[in-house]
């Protein structure tokens, strides 16, 4: 079973996205900031970490800059998590060290594909 490490701060959709994402076989490790996510990557070894790049304590591009000069999980693919469909928000979740990214709302089917395609 893949373990996936989901960090959103709104209690709504990180209950809802973590219950569908169950239900799709995966197990999932939830992070309410990018400070506790960068923790729980180094104590669960997630396969993949869906980031949210609006967080309290230390937002989500900080949380991927972080990771990605961490030789200990740099290696973990991150899809980020925004609600800005713009060109430049892609630029920079790249930049940040973002694998790829999906927009909020999210269009479950699209993130499945997205999941599936980074951690194969």
């Amino acid at each position: 079973m893949k373990k996936l490490l989901l960090v959103e701060d709104n209690d709504l959709n990180r209950d809802m996205l973590s219950r569908r994402l169950q239900r799709k076989g995966y197990q999932v490790v939830t992070a309410i900031d990018g400070q506790e996510a960068l923790e729980l990557m180094h104590s669960e070894h997630p396969d993949l970490v869906l980031m949210d790049m609006n967080l309290p304590v230390l937002n989500g591009w900080d949380a991927c800059r972080t990771a990605s000069l961490d030789a200990r999980i740099n290696g973990i693919p991150i899809l980020a998590l925004t609600a800005h469909a713009l060109e430049q928000e892609l630029k920079k979740a790249l930049e940040a060290g973002c694998r790829d990214y999906a927009t909020k709302p999210i269009d479950f089917p699209v993130l499945l594909e997205k999941i599936e395609g980074l951690i194969k």
